[in-house]
């Protein structure tokens, strides 16, 4: 589902050249619950970008389901990105002049999706907002406002989902219903899970943890049987 090959990052620092991952080779396949791990600026949230399509390697080849996804051009990555990729930040990134509803149901009519009224409901009662449907980003709590960037994430019907420090800016009990929230959903639907963290609690919980410590893997450990999906 997920592949990196001898894949680099540099990035210009005054007139060095700074290397923010170092010829990482990765594979993941479809269904498993990975856990990214390491101190900061060791390349968590650089690899996510990458494999999102949102930053590009400075050399190697990234893969999503078969199609290569280095070097394609921005409209078609933006497709492809838009058909199989669901992304949840730290700092959630709502629409403030949107409902929460709104904010699940708007991507969904982009996209041109069936129903999207009737699949922003369910995903909203999934995350446990029904009540809070109709509420602005501002009148929701930072836990709220998670849950929602998580329904919104599962909007396209994501067979992959990257999770970039979701808990991160939340207290422990609604870390903890996030987290829940995220495990539950990839599990109910199959959805290849890379979840980037510090906390060893959740990752002790993935089917698989990496660690990255000077842009490149020092461990990488299977905690779960495999897991295959169809």
């Amino acid at each position: 589902m997920i592949r990196l090959e001898k894949v680099t990052r540099t990035v210009a620092s005054g007139p060095e050249q700074l290397t923010i991952l170092d010829r990482v080779d990765l594979f993941v396949p479809a269904g498993q619950f990975i856990a990214v791990t390491g101190p900061s600026g060791s390349g968590k949230s650089t690899l996510l970008s990458l494999v999102a399509g949102l930053d590009a390697p400075t050399s190697g080849d990234i893969y999503l389901a078969q199609q290569k996804i280095t070097r394609m051009r921005e409209d078609a990555l933006a497709d492809l990105r838009g058909e199989m990729v669901g992304i949840v930040f730290q700092s959630f990134h709502l629409i403030p002049s949107l409902t929460a509803y709104e904010n699940v149901v708007v991507p969904m009519e982009l996209a041109n999706q069936p129903d999207p009224s009737h699949h922003a409901r369910a995903l909203i009662e999934a995350v446990g907002l029904t009540d809070r449907a109709h509420h602005y980003p501002s009148q929701l709590s930072g836990g709220e406002q998670q849950r929602v960037a998580i329904a919104r994430a599962f909007a396209n019907r994501p067979s992959i989902l990257l999770a970039d420090e979701p808990t991160g800016n939340l207290d422990t009990a609604n870390g903890a219903k996030i987290f829940d929230l995220l495990l539950t959903l990839n599990r109910q639907r199959g959805t290849t899970l890379m979840l980037v963290t510090h906390e060893p609690a959740l990752a002790a919980a993935a089917d698989r943890q990496i660690v990255l410590i000077g842009g490149r893997i020092v461990s990488d450990v299977m905690l779960a049987p495999a897991r295959v999906t169809s």
